[in-house]
């Protein structure tokens, strides 16, 4: 894999990104594990580096992984890559939107675009729950409901979730506790 090569998967991947950072690491989780740039935990790992971290994380994925893969070129042009598309894009909207978007078509276009987005954001979630909060391949292995759950990150998660619901912490605390926990009890 060349710095070029990498460009290239990363400007696809800014191109195809529809309906923000989740969508991103979908493609990023196709396009990098199904050509065996990295593995999955390691990717998964990367997620949650790049969403604890300030910025959008479809850029925060895509600098970090040219970074570890390249050094600082490579998160130089993976970021460049990733965001390039939506520049061009943003540029030609801006100068034809105003003309076309009550025309029925338009509207339309974005109704499945929308739908379309939202599917590929649930997908990176269940991904992301997938690989933290459940063990489905130990589980697979017993057959024992005991095995399929990671059960305390799953209490972790819940008692987060609880906190995040009822109570106005901001992320980062809940971040801080999430990654204490993890080093003492994991």
């Amino acid at each position: 894999m060349t710095l070029w090569q990498l460009f290239w998967i990363f400007f696809y991947i800014g191109a195809f990104t529809i309906g923000g950072g989740l969508v991103a690491i979908t493609l990023m989780q196709q396009e990098l594990l199904g050509r065996g740039l990295i593995t999955p935990e390691r990717f998964f790992n990367m997620v949650a580096i790049s969403e604890s971290t300030p910025g959008p994380i479809g850029v925060n994925m895509a600098t970090y992984i040219g970074y570890e893969l390249f050094g600082v070129w490579g998160g130089i042009i993976t970021t460049l890559g990733t965001v390039l598309p939506s520049l061009i894009c943003i540029l030609i909207i801006a100068m034809y939107f105003g003309k076309f978007q009550e025309k029925p078509s338009v509207k339309a276009a974005f109704y499945g675009l929308r739908a379309g987005s939202t599917g590929m954001i649930a997908v990176a979630a269940w991904q992301v729950v997938r690989i933290a909060l459940l063990t489905l391949d130990r589980w697979s292995n017993t057959g024992s409901l005991a095995d399929i759950a990671d059960w305390k990150a799953l209490v972790l998660f819940a008692v987060l979730c609880a906190v995040n619901r009822f109570r106005d912490w901001h992320p980062l605390v809940l971040i801080a506790i999430g990654a204490v926990f993890g080093m003492l009890f994991m």
